[in-house]
């Protein structure tokens, strides 16, 4: 389970907008530039499904299940490189049926695969991106700025 601590800044039918720190991993992250950074460069927002009814201001823990992380880190990262060296494979073996050196139908036919996979991954992506198990969502309220009338 992958956590992270923020404050919801506003608030969007059943989503509310987290200003949340960068962790160390951003550093290195290729995507950082894609990030929403507001104010400084150790700050970004997230879009978070408010399960826990946060109101804006409110200290809140959002969480994003590791399974779909990982999924999601598979299909961007693993599958295009297994898809170009399958490619690859395939044009070496049909090299000579197409009447071409192995390298050059290798060549062609990787990145043929390789591009294949990346509109695959952007259909993908669109589909996934509409599923709540691939977003984050806000678990718990840890500090509330509503007044308590208890």
């Amino acid at each position: 389970m992958a956590t992270k601590e923020g404050i919801v800044i506003r608030l969007d039918n059943r989503t509310a907008w987290v200003k949340t720190k960068k962790s160390g991993a951003c550093a290195s992250c290729r995507s950082q530039k894609s990030c929403n950074v507001m104010g400084g460069d150790d700050e970004m927002e997230v879009e978070a499904i408010n399960a826990a009814g946060a109101s804006t201001g409110d200290q809140v823990v959002i969480h994003v299940e590791t399974a779909s992380l990982l999924k999601a880190a598979f299909l961007l990262y693993v599958f295009p490189i297994l898809c170009m060296f399958a490619g690859a494979l395939l044009g070496r073996e049909i090299a000579p049926v197409i009447q071409l050196s192995s390298s050059v139908s290798s060549t062609i036919f990787g990145v043929l695969f390789f591009l294949v996979s990346i509109v695959f991954i952007k259909m993908k992506a669109n589909t996934m991106s509409g599923q709540e198990q691939y977003r984050p969502r806000i678990i718990r309220i840890k500090k509330s700025k509503r007044p308590n009338f208890s």
